[in-house]
C-alpha cells in the first residue's frame, strides 16, 4: 500500500487519483499507524515552506516519517520535496526534515533574465543526471511538469536529475538512500509522470 500524508497541504485528489488510475492500491492518511504499515510514502505539497513545516509538526508524524524513512522508499513532491532538505529561506528561514543534505532558496535570486517569468511554471525538459530505478520507464530529455518559486541547492551529489530554466540548473529529482524527490509534479505531467509514478510504487 502506498500512503499519501494528509497534513493539510498538497493536492490530494490528482495524486491520489493517478495511482489509483496505475492500479497502486493508495491511501490518503494522517494516521501514524497507517503511515507505518505503508509500503511506501508520498509526502505532497503546495504552499509556502514555513507554513508547510508548522502544519506538518502540528500533526506529530514528524518521528513516523524519519523513522518510516529509514525503512521505506519515501517521496516528497513539490514543496514536499523541499521539506526533504536541511532548511529553506521562504520568508526567512526555516529546518526541514533534514533527510537530504542541502538547503531551499529562491529561485529569482539567481536568475540573471529578469524577463524569466517566476513562478517556473510549465512543461520543461528533464535531463538525468545519474541513473535510477525512479527512471526505470523514463526516457532523458521528457517533458515535466512545473510550478515553483524556489529550487534546491548545494545537493549535487543526491541530484538525479536536472532541468534548465535561464541559467539555472533546477534541481528535478533527487534521493537520498530511501527518500527521492521530484519538485514538478507527476501527477501533472501526463504519461510521463505516471510512468515515473509507477516506477516508485514497484520499488
Amino acid at each position: 500500500m502506498t500512503a499519501i500524508v494528509d497534513y493539510g497541504v498538497g493536492n490530494l485528489f490528482s495524486l491520489s487519483s493517478s495511482l489509483r488510475a496505475l492500479g497502486v492500491e493508495t491511501e490518503v492518511t494522517r494516521d501514524a499507524g497507517r503511515l507505518r504499515a505503508a509500503d511506501r510514502i508520498i509526502l505532497p505539497g503546495v504552499g509556502a515552506f514555513g507554513d508547510a513545516m508548522a502544519k506538518l509538526i502540528s500533526t506529530g508524524l514528524i518521528p513516523v516519517l524519519l523513522e518510516a524513512a529509514e525503512e521505506k522508499p519515501l517521496l516528497g513532491i513539490c514543496l514536499g520535496m523541499q521539506l526533504l532538505f536541511e532548511k529553506g529561506f521562504e520568508y526567512g528561514e526555516h529546518a526541514g526534515l533534514g533527510l537530504v543534505p542541502g538547503e531551499v532558496s529562491a529561485l529569482r535570486n539567481d536568475l540573471k533574465d529578469a524577463s524569466l517569468k517566476v513562478p517556473h511554471m510549465g512543461w520543461n525538459r528533464l535531463e538525468v543526471v545519474k541513473d535510477d530505478p525512479l527512471f526505470r520507464h523514463f526516457q532523458d530529455g521528457e517533458y515535466v511538469y512545473y510550478v515553483h518559486s524556489f529550487y534546491a541547492k548545494n545537493c549535487t551529489e543526491n541530484t538525479l536529475g536536472v532541468s534548465e530554466y535561464g541559467n539555472v540548473r533546477v534541481t528535478g529529482v533527487v534521493r537520498h538512500g530511501n527518500v527521492w524527490g521530484t519538485q514538478f509534479h507527476p501527477e501533472k505531467s501526463g504519461d510521463t509522470g505516471l510512468r515515473l509514478l509507477r516506477a516508485f510504487a514497484a520499488l
